[in-house]
């Protein structure tokens, strides 16, 4: 990952170096900013390469982008950019007259060489997660890909799946290369049965839909941990899907449900000796959902051939 904050520059030169380094070297857009504030300029991003795709997270003062036809020819980008907006709120506006806002925790996409222009609103500034996906990569082919001018997602079904596969893939490691290709073209593929380009029925489609509601359960599954009651039907009512399809969604995947419940239940107890280190173990069980001490000495030992106060007496050399 790579990371970069403009305290590393001196204050004057902090909304320069950003313009005309991070902005048109970077990301191929045009920033500005009016002269008397650019002194109080902060700006920080990174950037990950995930899946064949690059995934940007950025914060920001305030301050207007824009991507000219100029920018598109000085730096063309042919890809799909899937937005998630985290901060206040952005506007997009310069596409023929299809100004639109995006609000927090809302969806966007765009193909990259189309002109725009956007600006956060209000004072907030910018915060925003960027998905940039190559048309090259993208097996579901289609000419309309790159007339993609950006638009908020209008159908509201598909933003959970959408935040559960974005979550998922701001938490791959380098050694899940195929779980972030296939988190990648789901997120790609969602775009485009938004947009209209590819049918939900499609092969793609299905597929796209299966790996989003799967980040989804395992989503529904980590924010439930601590009720113990924690069962498939309770996840498949909350899918909106029957409790057979959501095992069939666990068949694709290394783990079954009730393996994953365990798994992160005993990866949840194991932080919690970590970080307080003074909690009972009891309490730590209890709070994990398991159904008992006894259950949970047995499943750890079986997981990692020590007790939890084993795990705990090594401190952080446990693994």
């Amino acid at each position: 990952m790579y990371r970069w904050c403009t305290d590393e520059v001196e204050a004057k030169d902090r909304f320069d170096y950003w313009r005309e380094v991070r902005s048109k070297g970077l990301f191929g857009v045009t920033a500005e900013l009016e002269r008397e504030r650019r002194g109080d300029f902060f700006g920080e991003f990174s950037l990950r390469q995930l899946g064949g795709a690059g995934l940007v997270e950025l914060k920001a003062s305030h301050y207007t982008v824009e991507r000219s036809s100029s920018d598109i020819a000085y730096a063309p980008g042919d890809s799909i950019c899937v937005y998630q907006q985290l901060g206040t709120g952005g506007w997009f506006g310069g596409m023929r007259g299809n100004d639109f806002a995006i609000a927090p925790g809302d969806f966007a996409t765009s193909h990259t060489d189309l002109p725009y222009r956007t600006a956060p609103v209000g004072a907030g500034g910018f915060h925003l997660r960027i998905l940039k996906i190559p048309v090259s990569s993208i097996p579901a082919q289609d000419r309309r890909m790159r007339e993609l001018a950006p638009r908020t997602f209008g159908d509201p079904t598909l933003a959970p799946l959408l935040g559960a596969c974005f979550a998922d893939l701001d938490g791959a490691t380098d050694g899940s290369a195929d779980v972030a290709t296939a988190l990648v073209q789901a997120l790609a593929h969602l775009a485009l049965i938004e947009r209209g380009i590819l049918r939900p029925g499609s092969r793609r489609g299905q597929a796209a839909l299966r790996t989003a509601r799967l980040s989804q359960a395992r989503r529904l599954i980590a924010g439930h941990l601590q009720n113990p009651d924690l069962a498939p039907t309770m996840v498949a009512d909350q899918l909106g899907v029957s409790v057979r399809h959501l095992h069939m969604l666990f068949e694709t995947a290394a783990k079954s449900f009730s393996q994953t419940v365990t798994d992160e239940r005993l990866k949840q107890s194991r932080r919690l000796m970590r970080e307080a280190p003074e909690r009972l173990i009891a309490d730590i069980a209890t709070s994990c959902g398991f159904e008992s001490l006894a259950t949970y000495y047995r499943v750890f030992n079986a997981a990692y051939g020590m007790a939890p106060g084993d795990f705990r007496a090594r401190g952080s050399d446990g693994r």
